[in-house]
Protein backbone atom coordinates (compact mmCIF):
# COMPACT_ATOMS: atom_id res chain seq x y z
CA UNK A 1 0.00 0.00 0.00
CA UNK A 2 1.28 3.61 -0.95
CA UNK A 3 0.54 6.80 0.15
CA UNK A 4 1.73 10.15 -1.38
CA UNK A 5 2.63 13.17 0.39
CA UNK A 6 3.36 16.66 -1.28
CA UNK A 7 6.36 17.15 -3.98
CA UNK A 8 5.12 13.13 -4.35
CA UNK A 9 7.04 11.67 -2.35
CA UNK A 10 6.48 8.19 -1.90
CA UNK A 11 6.57 5.53 1.33
CA UNK A 12 5.26 2.92 2.39
CA UNK A 13 2.71 2.46 4.93
CA UNK A 14 0.75 0.32 6.79
CA UNK A 15 -2.96 0.80 7.04
CA UNK A 16 -2.70 2.07 10.91
CA UNK A 17 -0.57 4.90 9.69
CA UNK A 18 -2.88 5.87 7.40
CA UNK A 19 -5.60 6.27 10.15
CA UNK A 20 -3.21 8.08 12.29
CA UNK A 21 -1.93 10.40 9.46
CA UNK A 22 -5.87 11.27 8.62
CA UNK A 23 -7.01 11.25 12.11
CA UNK A 24 -4.14 11.74 14.61
CA UNK A 25 -3.81 15.42 15.06
CA UNK A 26 -7.69 15.88 15.20
CA UNK A 27 -7.52 12.90 18.30
CA UNK A 28 -4.96 15.23 19.99
CA UNK A 29 -6.97 18.20 19.59
CA UNK A 30 -10.81 16.63 20.95
CA UNK A 31 -11.01 13.93 23.55
CA UNK A 32 -14.31 12.38 24.04
CA UNK A 33 -16.05 10.43 26.53
CA UNK A 34 -17.26 6.69 25.09
CA UNK A 35 -19.06 4.51 27.44
CA UNK A 36 -19.68 1.15 26.35
CA UNK A 37 -22.80 -0.16 28.75
CA UNK A 38 -24.91 -3.95 27.63
CA UNK A 39 -25.68 -7.32 29.23
CA UNK A 40 -23.13 -9.62 30.91
CA UNK A 41 -20.25 -11.55 28.30
CA UNK A 42 -21.27 -9.26 25.21
CA UNK A 43 -17.63 -8.20 24.86
CA UNK A 44 -17.47 -5.04 26.47
CA UNK A 45 -14.48 -5.22 27.87
CA UNK A 46 -12.42 -6.66 24.80
CA UNK A 47 -14.09 -3.58 22.62
CA UNK A 48 -13.12 -0.63 25.09
CA UNK A 49 -9.45 -2.15 25.63
CA UNK A 50 -9.43 -2.16 21.74
CA UNK A 51 -10.33 1.23 21.31
CA UNK A 52 -8.74 2.81 23.86
CA UNK A 53 -5.75 1.23 22.76
CA UNK A 54 -5.77 2.69 19.64
CA UNK A 55 -7.16 6.02 20.75
CA UNK A 56 -4.71 6.50 23.09
CA UNK A 57 -7.48 6.98 25.70
CA UNK A 58 -7.46 5.26 29.44
CA UNK A 59 -9.44 2.30 29.60
CA UNK A 60 -11.84 2.00 32.65
CA UNK A 61 -13.00 -1.52 34.04
CA UNK A 62 -16.15 -0.24 35.71
CA UNK A 63 -17.02 -3.52 36.73
CA UNK A 64 -13.61 -4.01 38.22
CA UNK A 65 -14.70 -2.00 40.83
CA UNK A 66 -18.14 -3.56 41.72
CA UNK A 67 -15.92 -7.20 41.58
CA UNK A 68 -12.86 -5.73 43.88
CA UNK A 69 -15.71 -4.57 46.30
CA UNK A 70 -17.27 -7.47 46.00
CA UNK A 71 -14.19 -9.49 47.07
CA UNK A 72 -13.33 -6.78 49.94
CA UNK A 73 -16.95 -7.90 51.42
CA UNK A 74 -16.50 -11.58 50.79
CA UNK A 75 -13.02 -11.79 52.40
CA UNK A 76 -14.33 -9.35 55.30
CA UNK A 77 -17.28 -11.67 56.10
CA UNK A 78 -19.42 -7.82 55.75
CA UNK A 79 -22.89 -8.59 56.00
CA UNK A 80 -23.66 -6.55 52.91
CA UNK A 81 -27.93 -6.46 54.11
CA UNK A 82 -26.76 -4.33 56.94
CA UNK A 83 -26.09 -0.94 55.49
CA UNK A 84 -24.41 0.23 58.89
CA UNK A 85 -21.74 -2.49 58.07
CA UNK A 86 -21.77 -1.71 54.03
CA UNK A 87 -21.20 2.14 55.01
CA UNK A 88 -18.46 1.37 57.43
CA UNK A 89 -16.73 -1.47 54.90
CA UNK A 90 -16.90 1.32 52.16
CA UNK A 91 -15.14 3.21 54.55
CA UNK A 92 -12.20 0.97 53.95
CA UNK A 93 -11.70 0.34 50.68
CA UNK A 94 -9.29 2.33 48.58
CA UNK A 95 -10.07 1.73 45.09
CA UNK A 96 -7.53 2.23 42.13
CA UNK A 97 -6.37 1.57 38.64
CA UNK A 98 -2.49 1.20 36.90
CA UNK A 99 -1.35 0.48 33.95
CA UNK A 100 0.25 -2.96 32.79
CA UNK A 101 2.59 -2.18 30.19
CA UNK A 102 2.94 -6.18 29.65
CA UNK A 103 -0.90 -6.48 28.62
CA UNK A 104 -1.23 -2.79 27.66
CA UNK A 105 -4.28 -2.44 30.11
CA UNK A 106 -5.79 -1.05 33.12
CA UNK A 107 -5.60 -2.91 36.25
CA UNK A 108 -7.59 -3.02 39.29
CA UNK A 109 -5.68 -2.48 42.75
CA UNK A 110 -7.78 -2.80 45.71
CA UNK A 111 -6.07 -1.08 48.82
CA UNK A 112 -2.52 -1.59 47.56
CA UNK A 113 -3.03 -4.92 46.26
CA UNK A 114 -3.59 -6.05 42.29
CA UNK A 115 -6.67 -8.32 42.79
CA UNK A 116 -7.41 -8.14 38.60
CA UNK A 117 -7.56 -11.94 38.06
CA UNK A 118 -8.85 -13.15 41.71
CA UNK A 119 -12.01 -11.03 40.73
CA UNK A 120 -12.75 -12.44 37.75
CA UNK A 121 -13.58 -15.92 39.43
CA UNK A 122 -17.44 -17.48 39.26
CA UNK A 123 -17.49 -16.70 43.20
CA UNK A 124 -17.12 -13.01 42.43
CA UNK A 125 -19.29 -13.16 39.32
CA UNK A 126 -22.30 -15.06 41.76
CA UNK A 127 -22.20 -12.36 44.31
CA UNK A 128 -20.96 -9.05 42.36
CA UNK A 129 -24.72 -7.98 40.71
CA UNK A 130 -26.48 -8.36 44.47
CA UNK A 131 -23.56 -6.15 46.03
CA UNK A 132 -23.57 -3.47 42.85
CA UNK A 133 -27.29 -3.39 43.65
CA UNK A 134 -26.53 -1.73 46.91
CA UNK A 135 -26.95 1.99 46.88
CA UNK A 136 -24.47 2.91 49.39
CA UNK A 137 -21.93 0.95 47.06
CA UNK A 138 -23.09 2.14 44.11
CA UNK A 139 -22.86 6.01 45.10
CA UNK A 140 -19.31 4.79 46.11
CA UNK A 141 -18.42 3.31 43.04
CA UNK A 142 -20.25 5.99 40.95
CA UNK A 143 -18.14 8.91 42.14
CA UNK A 144 -15.24 7.62 41.90
CA UNK A 145 -15.94 6.98 38.08
CA UNK A 146 -16.98 10.68 37.63
CA UNK A 147 -13.52 11.53 39.20
CA UNK A 148 -11.93 9.50 36.25
CA UNK A 149 -13.27 11.26 33.41
CA UNK A 150 -12.56 14.62 34.80
CA UNK A 151 -10.01 15.24 31.57
CA UNK A 152 -12.06 12.84 28.80
CA UNK A 153 -10.31 10.43 26.99
CA UNK A 154 -12.00 7.52 28.37
CA UNK A 155 -13.21 4.39 27.86
CA UNK A 156 -15.85 2.95 30.38
CA UNK A 157 -17.72 0.05 30.40
CA UNK A 158 -20.55 -1.16 32.57
CA UNK A 159 -24.11 -1.28 33.12
CA UNK A 160 -24.97 2.42 33.61
CA UNK A 161 -22.02 4.59 32.15
CA UNK A 162 -23.90 6.18 29.62
CA UNK A 163 -27.28 6.72 31.41
CA UNK A 164 -25.82 7.74 34.97
CA UNK A 165 -21.84 7.69 35.15
CA UNK A 166 -21.50 10.55 32.01
CA UNK A 167 -25.07 11.21 30.34
CA UNK A 168 -23.69 13.54 28.77
CA UNK A 169 -20.53 11.28 26.73
CA UNK A 170 -20.16 12.01 23.26
CA UNK A 171 -20.33 8.43 22.02
CA UNK A 172 -22.47 5.63 23.74
CA UNK A 173 -22.74 2.47 22.82
CA UNK A 174 -24.93 -0.47 23.81
CA UNK A 175 -23.68 -4.25 23.36
CA UNK A 176 -26.15 -7.18 23.24
CA UNK A 177 -25.94 -10.54 21.60
CA UNK A 178 -27.98 -13.79 21.22
CA UNK A 179 -28.32 -15.68 24.78
CA UNK A 180 -27.19 -18.78 23.56
CA UNK A 181 -24.19 -16.94 21.87
CA UNK A 182 -23.20 -15.09 25.27
CA UNK A 183 -23.67 -18.56 27.59
CA UNK A 184 -21.29 -20.03 25.13
CA UNK A 185 -18.58 -17.24 25.52
CA UNK A 186 -18.37 -16.98 29.38
CA UNK A 187 -18.21 -20.96 29.28
CA UNK A 188 -15.09 -20.65 26.96
CA UNK A 189 -13.87 -17.88 28.94
CA UNK A 190 -14.21 -19.67 32.94
CA UNK A 191 -13.32 -23.37 31.43
CA UNK A 192 -9.63 -22.22 30.82
CA UNK A 193 -9.86 -21.57 34.43
CA UNK A 194 -12.07 -23.89 35.79
CA UNK A 195 -12.49 -27.14 33.09
CA UNK A 196 -15.16 -28.92 35.91
CA UNK A 197 -17.68 -25.95 35.71
CA UNK A 198 -20.40 -26.77 33.49
CA UNK A 199 -22.77 -24.88 30.74
CA UNK A 200 -25.57 -25.29 33.02
CA UNK A 201 -23.89 -23.09 35.71
CA UNK A 202 -22.62 -20.49 33.20
CA UNK A 203 -26.47 -20.58 31.86
CA UNK A 204 -27.95 -19.94 35.12
CA UNK A 205 -25.63 -17.22 36.34
CA UNK A 206 -26.33 -15.13 33.41
CA UNK A 207 -29.68 -15.16 33.78
CA UNK A 208 -29.55 -14.66 37.30
CA UNK A 209 -27.35 -11.49 36.96
CA UNK A 210 -29.24 -9.90 33.78
CA UNK A 211 -32.41 -10.02 36.29
CA UNK A 212 -30.47 -8.07 39.03
CA UNK A 213 -28.96 -5.96 36.51
CA UNK A 214 -31.74 -4.83 34.78
CA UNK A 215 -34.15 -5.12 37.79
CA UNK A 216 -32.46 -3.24 40.64
CA UNK A 217 -33.67 0.00 42.02
CA UNK A 218 -30.31 1.88 41.72
CA UNK A 219 -28.95 2.59 38.01
CA UNK A 220 -30.66 -0.65 36.62
CA UNK A 221 -29.11 -1.80 33.24
CA UNK A 222 -30.74 -0.18 30.77
CA UNK A 223 -30.11 1.52 27.35
CA UNK A 224 -29.27 5.28 27.17
CA UNK A 225 -31.81 6.99 24.42
CA UNK A 226 -28.58 8.32 22.06
CA UNK A 227 -27.05 5.04 22.35
CA UNK A 228 -26.16 3.16 19.18
CA UNK A 229 -27.05 -0.05 19.79
CA UNK A 230 -24.42 -2.71 18.49
CA UNK A 231 -25.45 -6.21 18.24
CA UNK A 232 -22.17 -8.80 17.74
CA UNK A 233 -24.00 -12.18 17.82
CA UNK A 234 -22.68 -12.46 13.84
CA UNK A 235 -19.42 -10.47 14.44
CA UNK A 236 -16.25 -11.11 15.17
CA UNK A 237 -14.24 -9.18 17.75
CA UNK A 238 -12.23 -7.50 14.52
CA UNK A 239 -15.70 -6.28 12.81
CA UNK A 240 -17.01 -4.92 15.59
CA UNK A 241 -13.93 -3.19 16.78
CA UNK A 242 -13.84 -1.16 13.18
CA UNK A 243 -17.68 -0.37 13.82
CA UNK A 244 -17.22 0.95 16.75
CA UNK A 245 -13.75 2.88 15.90
CA UNK A 246 -15.44 4.76 12.73
CA UNK A 247 -18.47 5.81 14.98
CA UNK A 248 -15.62 6.83 17.20
CA UNK A 249 -13.84 9.11 14.50
CA UNK A 250 -16.81 10.22 13.44
CA UNK A 251 -17.70 11.70 17.08
CA UNK A 252 -13.70 12.58 17.46
CA UNK A 253 -14.63 14.79 14.13
CA UNK A 254 -17.49 16.65 14.94
CA UNK A 255 -16.66 20.16 15.86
Amino acid sequence: MKYYLPRRTEISVFPWQIFYLQYGKLMHKKDIIITIDGWSSCGKSTLAKQLAAKLKYTYIDSGAMYRAITLYFLRNHVDWTDTNAVIKAIKEINLEFVYNESTKTSEIILNGENVEYLIRELVIAEKVSEIASIKEVREFAVKRQQSLGNKKAIVMDGRDIGTVVFPDAELKIFMTADNAVRVERRFRELYEKNPNITIEEVKNNLEMRDYIDSHREISPLRKAPDAIVLDNSNLSTQEQFQLALKWAVEKIKTP
